[in-house]
């Protein structure tokens, strides 16, 4: 079969359809672009034939083209062969462009990647005025550049800090953006597209231009910043630093694509091309670009894992959140914009219920503000969110998620409430973030409707949802809230209802160990400075103080209780508790706030813990060995005990729920890379030097003689998502035979 149709009208007007077959949506795998490259030779000779040709998707509902095929990417290992690979690319996108007619891409929903790139190599580009479309170069995302025409294209059309802000974070522009950046040279209605664009490309038939022969038509700001030497020098050196800023320097791809467009800019288009092929080559077989490449296909793999056995996900209509704090109110709001649900709010304080609905407001109002959602649209999700004070309204609703304070007997009694107010097969729903499942629906006359919902904060953000699933939680209720969360535009993991779960459980370790360096008299900075530069999103004491001093403690505290052999915990943070010192919330903990932005170290701790900073220029990989490596030891026993069912899960949800660098492809691709031998090793070393606490695990050892984390527990393979609600159900199925039999 094959990926493009040619039809030519009377008039001159052709239209080539690209429909990749036995794909979803169009991507560039190698047999598409030998077609390409044969039908673009074909098309060379028709200048006589054709007036103008119009490249469209056969895949309208599923957008214009995703890119290159990610596996061949994932699987070159020879800088030359990656580097071929580009100038293959380059060499068809060229021929495309110098077609004897002018060419117009019609872009209906997504075009990244070697889309873009194509477009960018099309006499004109033409979007919908849909909000489907989004137009990208994710290149960085996976730690290569645009190499087959991208960085020597676009800052041609773009002016150079758009161009830029595309290319080096992998941003995407929405429709009404491409036109007012001028990547796109007409927006369309989205009704009646085709005959749209079609009028449009007959408007400009045998109206040929170059991208490469623009000499005029630039504004003050361009001539002033762009357009001369010492003014694109600062739009550089701003643009470098931001990247600095932002990455740390640990992504390799961003900082050569500024290299590669600078070159192309300065020493013309074939300059820049080759640019583009060495950089290619240097890039895709690095070790950056692969753990990379393996997060994007753990992410991708987890959207077509299907859900637990034994029972279809509930349709919910309507939901109802109970707690309006930040965390209830932004689950209310997520509910309202992403599935478009009507959503009961209850909260027992009219301050709270208003303090929520604020909350609900000023999300949607940034939508607004970012040009992600109309004003109207906004609007009217916001009505879909019902604030109350009481259980009038959740006679009718399919869905109740808990959000209320983090005590045990307060959340049975609320789900005692709310189970007598709801109708029967309702799902009960807790965003627990450490509390046992079962015990929180110990009083519901149904136990197998209460599930674990437990988002991240905050919940607009953070793209993880742990489904918690506790001995007595039904398949019905656990699939509910995973499918839901899909649709929420969530990642679901499952995981099983054990002390911390899977994220808090490892965090935890890795925080607690930061404690102890502080106890030990290293600077709260130089603790925080060491895992930042080892590309965590923030340091370990730094994010106590976000998440509140007292939430953190209370979390080490109920873990501590459940592992006292391996999880001691140093004295001191309680002592800054009882001073009022929580954080963030209250303007002072380990640093100072001011504004709710994050000032220098507080001083006073030291005193207030007992100890005096007597450390100094420490070792970072000292620091950052002493913190990751607990994690690391407590992922072994984690995945043994079957509370996540894969290495690859366990790498997803750490990425999804904390920032793990995700360059670092995950705590068990790293350390399987690093070598568990050598983590075995330095964890015994440690125990020797600091404490038994970092005795190495049974569980590490036997991994380490299984060959590492993916050789013994597996990546996102079929059904290896399932691997513990599996034998979830099989326990209960045996339990239920044995139970018949004693009958």
């Amino acid at each position: 079969m094959t990926a493009f149709q040619l039809e030519v009208a009377s008039d001159g007007l052709a239209t080539l359809t690209f429909d990749a077959p036995d794909r979803k949506v169009n991507i560039f795998d190698r047999a598409a672009l030998e077609e390409l490259d044969a039908l673009t030779v074909d098309l060379a000779q028709k200048g006589g034939e054709i007036s103008v040709l119009v490249l469209v998707s056969g895949k309208r509902q599923r957008g214009f083209i995703a890119g290159a095929d990610v596996d061949l990417i994932a699987a070159v290992s020879d800088p030359a062969e990656a580097a071929a690979g580009s100038r293959e690319g380059q060499r068809i996108f060229a021929a495309w462009e110098r077609l004897p007619f002018p060419t117009v891409a019609a872009i209906e929903g997504t075009c990244v990647g070697g889309g873009t790139e194509i477009a960018l190599a099309s006499t004109y580009r033409v979007v919908s005025d849909a909000d489907s479309v989004k137009v990208g170069l994710p290149e960085v995302k996976l730690g290569i550049l645009p190499g087959w025409g991208g960085c020597t294209r676009l800052p041609r059309l773009l002016s150079l800090p758009d161009a830029l802000d595309m290319i080096l974070t992998g941003r995407n522009l929405r429709a009404k953006q491409t036109l007012r950046k001028g990547f796109a040279d007409a927006m369309l209605p989205a009704s009646g597209f085709l005959g749209h664009v079609r009028d449009f490309a007959r408007a400009h038939a045998g109206k040929k231009r170059s991208l490469w022969d623009r000499h005029g038509g630039f504004d003050v700001k361009e001539l002033l910043m762009e357009r001369n030497p010492l003014g694109r020098k600062l739009v550089f050196d701003q643009a470098r630093k931001t990247v600095m800023d932002q990455t740390g320097g640990n992504y390799p791809a961003p900082l050569a694509a500024l290299e590669v467009v600078r070159t192309g800019l300065e020493d013309g288009p074939a300059a820049g091309f080759a640019a583009e092929s060495r950089a290619i080559g240097d890039l895709a077989v690095s070790g950056v670009c692969k753990n990379l490449i393996h997060v994007f296909q753990l992410s991708e793999g987890a959207k077509k894992l299907p859900g637990l056995p034994g029972g279809e996900a509930r349709e919910v209509r309507s939901a109802a959140v109970l707690g309006a704090g930040a965390m209830g109110g932004g689950i209310a709001q997520l509910l309202a914009h992403k599935a478009d649900l009507p959503v009961v709010m209850k909260d027992i304080r009219t301050e709270g219920l208003a303090d929520g609905m604020q909350h609900v407001s000023a999300l949607f109002r940034k939508l607004v503000e970012k040009r992600r959602l109309r004003e109207p649209e906004a609007e009217r999700q916001l009505q879909l969110v019902h604030p109350t004070l009481r259980y009038d309204a959740f006679h009718r609703v399919d869905l109740v998620i808990e959000a209320v304070v983090e005590k045990l007997p307060v959340k049975q009694a609320v789900f005692e409430e709310v189970s007598a107010q709801v109708p029967p097969g309702t799902v009960l729903a807790t965003n627990t973030s450490s509390l046992p499942i079962d015990e929180i629906g110990d009083r519901v006359p149904e136990p197998e409707k209460v599930v674990g919902m437990h988002f991240f904060n905050p919940v607009h953000m953070m793209p993880l949802v742990e489904v918690v699933l506790g001995e007595r939680t039904g398949a019905e209720a656990a699939n509910t809230i995973y499918q839901l969360s899909r649709a929420l535009g969530k990642t679901p993991i499952f995981v099983k209802d054990s002390p911390g779960f899977l994220v808090n459980r490892l965090l935890t370790f890795y925080s607690v160990e930061a404690q102890w360096l502080l106890a030990e008299g290293y600077r709260i900075e130089d603790v925080d400075r060491a895992m930042k530069g080892w590309g965590m999103p923030m340091g370990p004491l730094a994010l106590g103080d976000e998440v509140g001093l007292d939430v953190a403690v209370e979390v080490a505290k109920v873990l501590s209780e459940a592992y006292p052999d391996r999880l001691p915990l140093p004295d001191g943070l309680e002592k800054l508790i009882d001073k009022g010192l929580l954080g963030k919330k209250s303007g002072r903990g380990l640093y100072e706030w001011e504004a709710r932005k994050r000032q220098g170290p507080n001083k006073e701790v030291y005193a207030l813990v007992g100890v005096h900073p007597s450390v100094d220029e420490p070792d970072p990989r000292y620091l950052q060995e002493r913190m990751v490596l607990p994690m690391i030891n407590e992922a072994a026993r984690c995945l043994e005990e079957e509370v996540v069912a894969s290495a690859g899960e366990l790498d997803l949800a750490m990425i999804f729920g904390t920032g793990f660098p995700p360059f670092r492809g995950g705590p068990c691709r790293w350390a399987d890379r690093q070598g568990l031998g050598w983590a075995i090793e330095t964890l015994g070393r440690l125990a020797r030097a600091v404490g038994e606490r970092y005795t190495p695990s049974d569980a590490l050892k036997r991994t380490a003689d299984a060959g590492g984390f993916y050789a013994r527990f597996g990546d996102l393979g079929e059904g290896t998502a399932l691997g513990v609600a599996e034998k979830k159900t099989k326990k209960k199925a045996k339990s239920k035979k044995k139970e018949a039999v004693k009958a």
